[in-house]
């Protein structure tokens, strides 16, 4: 059977990677000279903690080639393929990470997709790829549904503060200024691999209720859509949404995930994403 590896800004659920045998590499989370490796040194709760009192901005890196190469050493050996599927090489250097782990296996099929997505839709790819697997899909078939998926992914957020946009260097101090004192809420959109910004509200709410107006519009309602409702620290607005998608779409592929430290350190406390996917 193809294995999967993937890594933590997938967000993918630890049930699904406990079902699956899919491990999932940590990012790294740098506070100043103080490293951490995300979701096994420091959780959520306990970045949230320190990214809301420290005075120096948190710093990501990607995981270093031997966190995959002991885990790539272990599902290689019954000789099967291994697909790393993985978040944009334009935000992270995790497929570059795991392409240098995976030279140290030359005679193993060992491939690296960059999905161009983040978050819950690369949780998305991850469980769709698992769950061909499972079913006996050979890799070539996997690589080349995944592949089509690619184009599909939809990712919008807004944030509650565009201070830490501002801190991160992704929107300009001044304009942060201008967005706070006005209680403007950007919509962004994640547009080939990267942030975009779309529109901004004057609110949260109409914010969030222009995301969900655009998944009305672009999810497809005659196959089954797979929807993902990402939250830092904001539980109850992300399950407000995720009723909002149920009530549109009915009983639909739905995942509720904490957005994990790698992307709350742009977003910061209180953002909100929902991903899905469109028809081809």
């Amino acid at each position: 059977m193809v294995h999967i590896i993937t890594d933590t800004t997938s967000g993918l659920p630890p049930e699904i990677s406990a079902r699956y045998d899919i491990p999932v590499i940590p990012q790294v989370i740098n506070f100043g000279r103080e490293s951490f490796l995300e979701c096994e040194e420091m959780d959520s709760e306990m970045f949230m903690q320190r990214l809301v009192s420290s005075d120096v901005l948190p710093q990501t890196a990607a995981p270093p080639p031997e966190l995959f190469v002991k885990h790539m050493a272990r599902l290689a050996a019954d000789g099967q393929p291994i697909l790393c599927i993985h978040p944009s090489s334009k935000v992270s250097g995790t497929v570059r990470s795991a392409s240098v782990a995976r030279q140290q296996f030359p005679n193993a099929d060992i491939r690296v997709m960059d999905t161009l997505a983040i978050g819950g839709p690369l949780a998305w790819m991850v469980i769709c790829a698992a769950e061909w697997a499972s079913e006996g899909l050979d890799a070539d078939t996997i690589w080349q549904r995944l592949e089509a998926m690619i184009p599909q992914v939809r990712l919008y957020f807004t944030v509650d503060t565009l201070e830490f946009l501002q801190r991160g260097g992704r929107i300009g101090g001044a304009k942060a200024l201008l967005g706070n004192l006005l209680r403007i809420r950007p919509v962004l959109k994640w547009h080939e691999g990267q942030v975009e910004p779309l529109i901004s509200e004057r609110t949260r709410a109409r914010a969030l209720q222009h995301m969900l107006s655009l998944a009305v519009q672009e999810a497809p309602r005659d196959r089954d859509p797979m929807f993902s409702v990402m939250h830092a620290a904001a539980p109850d607005v992300a399950e407000q949404m995720a009723n909002e998608i149920r009530a549109r779409f009915g009983d639909v592929k739905l995942l509720v995930m904490n957005l994990v430290p790698a992307i709350v350190t742009h977003g910061g406390p209180g953002a909100i994403g929902l991903g899905y996917f469109v028809a081809r």
